[in-house]
């Protein structure tokens, strides 16, 4: 694997640890208004991943770090690495929020290159920087000239076309980043067409440095198949975190030989009391935290039962006792609760710019 010694550093970074261990690297994908500190300790709870990446610092000209998003790095609960992410256009800015970000403790400092949404792709930011790879290529220059610690990138494979990607892996390479995470879709495919993993292995051919693989990891088996499709060195998870919280540790578990723990459900009634414990204030309206937990429930209830009547009964639903008499009319059994996704949450929208 390429190490490359960076600044004044003398042992490896916890993140090139990570990435010379003998087992697949397993990332939680960073999604807006999803991936924050509670959220994160919740993980924990159930395994958790190996590598943590923040919701995205929005930089800009007047821009200052997040406190919220920051506190995920200042008091991150996972005893795991945590990588900064940052997102935007402008160098002097950029530079100035990397080195601010630098001061805290980070393992990297990643750019995201991904974020599909319309409101960040026309302000030429995230994904929309894949149709200007000169303006990549001067921005990754002065991030790698300005960063003293490992750089990443969170990329997908283009725009609106595929083929610019084999121009972009060369910009890639020409920066010694640390680790290249790839989503193997367009920016314009969003999460609805199926993951191209073929460009996936073309960056795990073409790059110096250790690339993952992210897009549709939803089963332990399906994990597999994308490592040995791809031969990244690892699979950055974001949706089926949210569905499963014990992907990470099921994952672990099937590499070691060791049962697969499947959860009930009562135990996914149990974690979404947990969630609802962790991600909804409770200060805020109690209508306004029930609408927070339909989003979180839009990939739970997939695969739990087949008509999806579970799905279109919570979504009118106002109350918290309504939500969790829902629930646990679907939920409150003994039985395993299906691995497998249903078709239509593969092509569905993601939660924030994550799994992204």
């Amino acid at each position: 694997m390429h190490l490359r010694k960076v600044g004044t550093l003398h042992s490896p970074s916890p993140l090139h640890t990570l990435l010379r261990g003998p087992d697949p690297a397993l990332v939680l994908a960073p999604m807006q208004d999803v991936t924050d500190l509670p959220f994160w300790q919740l993980m924990t709870r159930y395994g958790g991943a190996d590598l943590y990446v923040t919701e995205y610092f929005r930089v800009h000209p007047d821009s200052r770090l997040d406190p919220d998003i920051l506190a995920s790095i200042t008091k991150n609960p996972t005893g795991r690495p945590v990588v900064a992410q940052m997102m935007g256009n402008d160098i002097p800015s950029l530079v100035r929020a990397a080195k601010e970000l630098e001061k805290h403790p980070v393992a990297a400092i990643d750019l995201n290159l991904g974020c599909p949404v319309p409101v960040v792709y026309r302000k030429c930011a995230g994904g929309g920087l894949l149709r200007e790879p000169a303006r990549v290529d001067a921005i990754l220059g002065a991030l790698r000239e300005a960063i003293a610690i490992p750089f990443t990138v969170k990329t997908r494979i283009g725009f609106d076309d595929p083929s610019v990607f084999e121009h972009m892996l060369p910009i890639y390479a020409r920066h010694s980043l640390d680790l290249l995470t790839v989503h193997g879709r367009t920016v314009k495919e969003m999460y609805r067409s199926e993951v191209h993993y073929e460009y996936i292995a073309r960056a795990v051919a073409a790059m110096p440095c250790p690339v993952v693989a992210n897009g549709n990891v939803w089963t332990v088996t399906n994990a597999e198949d994308v490592l040995a499709i791809t031969g990244a060195r690892g699979l950055m998870i974001g949706r089926a975190a949210i569905r499963n919280p014990w992907i990470f540790q099921q994952i672990r578990q099937h590499r070691r030989g060791e049962s697969i723990f499947l959860p009930t459900g009562r135990d996914v009634l149990s974690y979404i009391a947990a969630l609802f414990e962790a991600v909804c204030h409770p200060a805020v309206r109690e209508v306004s935290q029930v609408q927070k937990m339909k989003k979180f429930l839009n990939y739970i209830t997939h695969g739990v039962e087949p008509t999806g009547q579970f799905q279109h009964t919570i979504r009118r639903v106002m109350t918290k006792a309504d939500f969790f008499r829902v629930c646990a009319e679907y939920l409150d059994h003994n039985e395993p609760v299906p691995h497998e996704p249903l078709a239509a949450l593969l092509a569905g929208s993601e939660a924030g710019c994550g799994e992204h």
